[in-house]
């Protein structure tokens, strides 16, 4: 067990990095399992931030279509105060040396996307903000004394006594070690989402919903945790994980057709192809089990000049072996982006002290049942800088702190590839686009049966946790709503116009009942 008085942030993406910078001149220790800037969602963001930027915009509008994309269960007050703050953290991020796109008069150039009333989304080169932002952030933390960074390790489980969280278990990222106790005054999550719970998804590898896990085992109380994002327009190239086709695609004209050569969504929804996300999704997984193989046509719209504008959507079509100038690119509905998470305040602090978590991996109440696009690392942004006040204020100033050295134990137990891929199938299967009570009960069963088999395993428990946590919200939610859809329970239920939260505990109940059902 070793102490230090930096504050430890759990993950190296957007969030962290900028809680990291917004702590200096207190010391931090990030967390890393990979080379910064590697294997961190934020990085892989393709359509922007969404900011109202333009004269005849206002964080009044922005906030108006975020609520309309949620289906009813937006915290307003938190939707108010992550667009009002939204033009000043663009602006930083500008200050900071941003590339964000301009016109030739300096201006922010504006990308209208689904659900939004109007073009608001700052973007960098076509699809690569999220990358371009973390080249801006990390540039800065290498060169910030505050902030140190250890690479190449993960976190495993919270250390919590008398409902505080004291510390944190570390251990190799490649695995072949022990997990070591680092004591520390405060503790940050900012580890990512859970997308990589599922076959297909659009996360990086690592993102499988271990952060929030090792919170839920901990004793945190978790929101919204049945509702997951399902991109419509995941490339369906045969990758994993799944290359993004951005939505600022659609934005700009590229349409949706099936092989028969329709137009699907211009019968389903006015917006037609920038209908929100989970209208759009669930037309896309239709279209896929009726056979009749969705994809995207940006030949008209995009051309030849897709290359330039982009770049990441292009390079990954080169890599499959497909001219997106010439033929259409096949799409799937693919999990993406998680609204839910370990439930936060405004300051970002968690049920438990000692405890705040930003980005993916928190539940701020601002996206409700369906994220409006580009609203995710805008999020992550406006929570980052609160965290990290209110862990400023709580620590009253801690200047000595030396540099962290750990060394970590040979042992460990090998995470089991088998395992997962197993986890994922059974999460694709039963916790998708669409679900049952039959499917979500199996899912509980099957998961429970591999957690037990892969016990020693802290990493796979913690994904085993946030998987038992999604599938027992989702059997609690006996409706449909936004991105979480019951076939048995097609249509809204006004009296469930709230959000959900649950603990371990309860889920676990939930959970026992399903076996019990199912043995």
């Amino acid at each position: 067990m070793l102490r230090t008085n930096r504050v430890v942030v759990i993950g190296a993406g957007l969030g962290g990095l900028y809680a990291a910078l917004s702590l200096a001149p207190n010391p931090v220790l990030v967390i890393s399992p990979e080379a910064l800037g590697e294997g961190a969602s934020s990085a892989w963001a393709q359509g922007g931030v969404a900011a109202a930027m333009a004269a005849h915009d206002s964080p009044e509008a922005h906030a108006s279509d975020t609520l309309a994309a949620g289906a009813g269960t937006v915290d307003a007050d938190v939707a108010s105060m992550v667009t009002k703050a939204a033009r000043d953290h663009i602006l930083d991020l500008a200050a900071r040396g941003t590339p964000f796109d301009r016109d030739a008069d300096g201006q922010f150039q504006l990308n209208h996307e689904a659900a939004h009333s109007t073009a608001r989304v700052v973007r960098v080169k076509g699809d690569q903000a999220g990358k371009k932002i973390m080249e801006t952030l990390i540039t800065t933390v290498r060169a910030t004394p505050s902030v140190q960074v250890m690479e190449g390790v993960v976190a495993q489980a919270l250390e919590v006594e008398g409902g505080r969280v004291t510390g944190i278990w570390l251990a190799r990222a490649a695995g072949g070690s022990e997990p070591v106790l680092l004591r520390a005054p405060a503790v940050l999550l900012a580890g990512g989402g859970s997308g990589g719970l599922y076959a297909l998804t659009t996360n990086p590898p690592r993102i499988r919903g271990q952060v929030m896990g090792l919170a839920a085992r901990a004793g945190a109380m978790m929101a919204d945790m049945e509702f997951i994002q399902f991109h419509p327009t995941a490339m369906d190239l045969g990758l994993d994980p799944a290359p993004l086709a951005t939505e600022a695609l659609r934005g700009a004209g590229a349409r949706l057709v099936n092989a028969a050569g329709v137009h699907f969504m211009d019968d389903l929804h006015p917006q037609a192809d920038l209908a929100p996300r989970d209208i759009v999704a669930r037309a896309v997984f239709a279209q896929t089990q009726a056979g009749l193989r969705p994809m995207l046509d940006m030949r008209a719209v995009i051309g030849a000049d897709l290359a330039a504008r982009y770049p990441a959507v292009h390079d990954a079509c080169m890599r499959a072996g497909l001219d997106p100038a010439a033929v259409p690119v096949p799409v799937a509905a693919a999990a993406h982006y998680h609204m839910g998470g370990v439930a936060t305040d405004r300051q970002g602090r968690s049920s438990l002290a000692g405890l705040w978590v930003c980005g993916e991996a928190a539940s701020t109440g601002l996206h409700g049942a369906n994220r409006l696009a580009s609203n995710g690392v805008l999020e992550a942004l406006v929570f980052a800088r609160a965290a990290a006040a209110d862990m400023a204020q709580a620590l009253d100033g801690r200047a000595d702190a030396p540099v962290v050295a750990l060394e970590f134990p040979a042992g460990g137990v090998a995470l089991d590839g088998d395992a997962v891929m197993q986890l994922r199938q059974i999460m694709s299967a039963h916790v998708g686009v669409r679900r049952t009570a039959q499917g979500l009960a199996r899912a509980l069963a099957q998961i429970a049966e591999l957690e037990s088999a892969h016990a020693e395993s802290l990493d796979f428990r913690n994904m085993c946790v946030t998987a038992t946590l999604i599938a027992a919200s989702a059997l609690a939610r006996a409706e449909s709503r936004g991105a979480h859809w019951r076939d048995d329970f097609p249509q809204s239920d006004p009296a469930q116009a709230s959000r959900s939260f649950m603990t371990l505990t309860q889920a676990q109940s939930l959970r026992a009942t399903a076996q019990t059902e199912h043995s």
